[in-house]
Protein backbone atom coordinates (compact mmCIF):
# COMPACT_ATOMS: atom_id res chain seq x y z
CA UNK A 1 0.00 0.00 0.00
CA UNK A 2 1.46 3.42 -0.92
CA UNK A 3 2.57 5.84 1.76
CA UNK A 4 -0.25 8.24 2.78
CA UNK A 5 0.13 11.76 1.44
CA UNK A 6 0.31 14.90 3.55
CA UNK A 7 -2.78 16.24 1.76
CA UNK A 8 -4.74 13.09 2.59
CA UNK A 9 -3.80 13.20 6.27
CA UNK A 10 -4.65 16.91 6.43
CA UNK A 11 -8.14 16.28 5.03
CA UNK A 12 -8.75 13.45 7.49
CA UNK A 13 -7.73 15.29 10.66
CA UNK A 14 -8.54 18.97 9.92
CA UNK A 15 -12.09 18.88 11.30
CA UNK A 16 -11.06 16.88 14.36
CA UNK A 17 -8.23 19.29 15.17
CA UNK A 18 -10.45 22.37 14.73
CA UNK A 19 -13.21 20.82 16.84
CA UNK A 20 -10.83 20.65 19.80
CA UNK A 21 -9.83 24.30 19.56
CA UNK A 22 -6.57 23.87 17.65
CA UNK A 23 -5.33 25.18 14.32
CA UNK A 24 -3.79 22.65 11.96
CA UNK A 25 -0.42 24.21 11.11
CA UNK A 26 0.83 21.42 8.89
CA UNK A 27 1.31 17.71 8.26
CA UNK A 28 4.63 16.04 7.44
CA UNK A 29 5.00 12.47 6.20
CA UNK A 30 8.54 11.07 5.99
CA UNK A 31 10.40 7.78 5.97
CA UNK A 32 13.84 7.13 7.45
CA UNK A 33 15.59 3.85 8.28
CA UNK A 34 12.47 1.93 7.28
CA UNK A 35 10.23 3.88 9.69
CA UNK A 36 7.39 6.03 8.33
CA UNK A 37 6.55 9.02 10.49
CA UNK A 38 3.30 11.01 10.29
CA UNK A 39 3.75 14.37 12.06
CA UNK A 40 0.69 16.54 12.75
CA UNK A 41 1.56 20.10 13.80
CA UNK A 42 -1.07 22.06 15.75
CA UNK A 43 -1.29 25.30 17.70
CA UNK A 44 -3.86 27.33 19.63
CA UNK A 45 -4.30 30.67 21.36
CA UNK A 46 -4.12 28.92 24.73
CA UNK A 47 -1.18 27.00 26.11
CA UNK A 48 -1.06 23.56 24.48
CA UNK A 49 0.01 21.42 27.45
CA UNK A 50 0.99 17.76 27.38
CA UNK A 51 -2.42 16.57 28.55
CA UNK A 52 -4.34 18.36 25.80
CA UNK A 53 -1.83 17.27 23.15
CA UNK A 54 -1.97 13.68 24.42
CA UNK A 55 -5.78 13.68 24.23
CA UNK A 56 -5.69 15.13 20.72
CA UNK A 57 -3.04 12.58 19.71
CA UNK A 58 -5.30 9.75 20.85
CA UNK A 59 -8.24 11.10 18.82
CA UNK A 60 -6.07 11.64 15.73
CA UNK A 61 -4.76 8.08 16.05
CA UNK A 62 -8.31 6.74 16.17
CA UNK A 63 -9.27 8.87 13.16
CA UNK A 64 -6.42 7.52 11.07
CA UNK A 65 -7.05 3.95 12.19
CA UNK A 66 -10.66 4.24 11.03
CA UNK A 67 -9.54 5.35 7.57
CA UNK A 68 -8.74 1.77 6.63
CA UNK A 69 -8.90 2.57 2.91
CA UNK A 70 -5.41 4.02 3.26
CA UNK A 71 -4.17 3.37 6.77
CA UNK A 72 -5.65 0.01 7.68
CA UNK A 73 -2.49 -2.00 6.94
CA UNK A 74 0.08 0.77 6.95
CA UNK A 75 2.66 0.81 9.76
CA UNK A 76 3.77 4.25 10.91
CA UNK A 77 4.62 6.37 13.93
CA UNK A 78 2.25 9.24 14.70
CA UNK A 79 3.52 12.43 16.31
CA UNK A 80 1.21 15.28 17.33
CA UNK A 81 3.27 18.36 18.14
CA UNK A 82 3.15 22.12 18.54
CA UNK A 83 5.48 24.34 16.47
CA UNK A 84 8.93 25.08 17.84
CA UNK A 85 9.67 28.59 19.01
CA UNK A 86 11.72 29.22 15.87
CA UNK A 87 8.72 28.79 13.56
CA UNK A 88 8.12 31.17 10.62
CA UNK A 89 5.29 33.69 10.94
CA UNK A 90 3.09 33.25 7.88
CA UNK A 91 -0.44 34.06 9.11
CA UNK A 92 -2.09 36.76 11.23
CA UNK A 93 -2.61 34.30 14.09
CA UNK A 94 1.13 33.59 14.16
CA UNK A 95 1.87 37.28 14.69
CA UNK A 96 -0.76 37.57 17.44
CA UNK A 97 0.68 34.55 19.28
CA UNK A 98 4.25 35.84 18.87
CA UNK A 99 3.57 39.16 20.61
CA UNK A 100 6.40 39.87 23.00
CA UNK A 101 8.82 37.51 21.21
CA UNK A 102 11.98 38.43 19.31
CA UNK A 103 11.90 37.85 15.55
CA UNK A 104 14.22 38.13 12.58
CA UNK A 105 12.42 40.16 9.90
CA UNK A 106 13.41 40.15 6.23
CA UNK A 107 11.76 42.82 4.10
CA UNK A 108 10.79 42.29 0.49
CA UNK A 109 13.25 43.62 -2.11
CA UNK A 110 12.74 47.32 -2.74
CA UNK A 111 10.87 47.96 0.53
CA UNK A 112 12.30 50.76 2.64
CA UNK A 113 13.22 49.89 6.20
CA UNK A 114 11.07 51.48 8.95
CA UNK A 115 14.05 53.59 10.07
CA UNK A 116 16.86 55.24 8.06
CA UNK A 117 20.02 53.15 8.10
CA UNK A 118 18.23 49.97 9.13
CA UNK A 119 19.11 47.03 6.84
CA UNK A 120 16.53 44.94 5.03
CA UNK A 121 17.01 42.13 7.57
CA UNK A 122 16.80 43.06 11.24
CA UNK A 123 15.81 41.87 14.70
CA UNK A 124 12.77 43.25 16.48
CA UNK A 125 10.27 42.34 19.16
CA UNK A 126 6.67 41.74 18.09
CA UNK A 127 4.01 44.17 19.21
CA UNK A 128 0.31 44.42 18.48
CA UNK A 129 -1.23 43.44 15.15
CA UNK A 130 -3.52 46.11 13.72
CA UNK A 131 -5.18 45.00 10.52
CA UNK A 132 -2.45 44.57 7.92
CA UNK A 133 0.22 46.27 10.03
CA UNK A 134 2.42 44.89 12.78
CA UNK A 135 4.05 46.97 15.51
CA UNK A 136 7.70 46.11 16.10
CA UNK A 137 10.04 47.20 18.89
CA UNK A 138 13.56 48.02 17.71
CA UNK A 139 16.67 48.85 19.72
CA UNK A 140 16.69 45.99 22.22
CA UNK A 141 17.11 46.75 25.91
CA UNK A 142 19.25 49.84 25.43
CA UNK A 143 17.05 52.01 23.22
CA UNK A 144 13.64 50.38 22.65
CA UNK A 145 11.33 52.22 20.28
CA UNK A 146 8.19 51.34 18.38
CA UNK A 147 7.79 51.26 14.59
CA UNK A 148 5.07 49.90 12.30
CA UNK A 149 5.58 47.66 9.26
CA UNK A 150 3.02 46.41 6.77
CA UNK A 151 2.68 42.64 6.70
CA UNK A 152 2.76 42.79 2.91
CA UNK A 153 6.23 44.38 3.09
CA UNK A 154 7.67 41.38 4.97
CA UNK A 155 9.17 38.56 2.94
CA UNK A 156 10.00 36.33 5.89
CA UNK A 157 9.85 36.50 9.68
CA UNK A 158 11.04 33.83 12.11
CA UNK A 159 10.80 33.75 15.89
CA UNK A 160 14.25 33.56 17.44
CA UNK A 161 15.28 31.41 20.37
CA UNK A 162 16.30 33.60 23.30
CA UNK A 163 17.51 32.75 26.79
CA UNK A 164 17.51 36.19 28.47
CA UNK A 165 14.30 38.06 29.30
CA UNK A 166 13.56 41.39 27.60
CA UNK A 167 13.52 44.64 29.53
CA UNK A 168 10.35 45.90 31.16
CA UNK A 169 10.24 48.79 28.66
CA UNK A 170 10.41 46.41 25.69
CA UNK A 171 7.48 44.40 27.00
CA UNK A 172 5.57 47.57 27.78
CA UNK A 173 5.92 48.71 24.17
CA UNK A 174 4.85 45.33 22.80
CA UNK A 175 1.85 45.14 25.11
CA UNK A 176 3.27 42.09 26.85
CA UNK A 177 3.57 38.45 25.82
CA UNK A 178 0.45 37.05 24.18
CA UNK A 179 -1.96 35.33 26.57
CA UNK A 180 -1.25 31.63 26.98
CA UNK A 181 2.27 31.89 25.55
CA UNK A 182 5.47 31.11 27.47
CA UNK A 183 7.41 34.12 28.74
CA UNK A 184 10.04 35.60 26.43
CA UNK A 185 13.54 34.47 27.34
CA UNK A 186 12.42 31.06 28.66
CA UNK A 187 13.33 28.99 25.62
CA UNK A 188 15.96 26.84 27.32
CA UNK A 189 13.22 24.71 28.88
CA UNK A 190 11.25 23.86 25.73
CA UNK A 191 12.90 25.12 22.51
CA UNK A 192 11.20 22.74 20.11
CA UNK A 193 7.52 22.71 21.09
CA UNK A 194 5.34 20.12 22.80
CA UNK A 195 5.27 16.65 21.20
CA UNK A 196 3.34 13.46 21.90
CA UNK A 197 4.17 10.29 19.97
CA UNK A 198 1.47 7.62 19.87
CA UNK A 199 2.71 4.05 19.57
CA UNK A 200 1.24 0.59 19.20
CA UNK A 201 2.74 -2.63 17.92
CA UNK A 202 -0.41 -3.66 16.05
CA UNK A 203 -0.16 -3.43 12.29
CA UNK A 204 -2.73 -1.04 10.87
CA UNK A 205 -2.69 1.33 13.86
CA UNK A 206 0.34 2.94 15.47
CA UNK A 207 3.79 1.42 15.49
Amino acid sequence: MPMPTEERVSRLVAGLVAGRGFDLEGVEVSTAAGQTRVRVIVDSDDTADLDSIAELSSRVSECLDEADDEFGTFRYLLEVTTPGVDRPLTADRHWRRARGRKVRVVLRPGIAAPEPGLPGSFEARVGALDGDNIALVLGGKRAPRLVTVGLGDIERAVVEVEFAPPSARELELTGGVASGRPPAGADAAEPTGTTVAASDSTEGTME
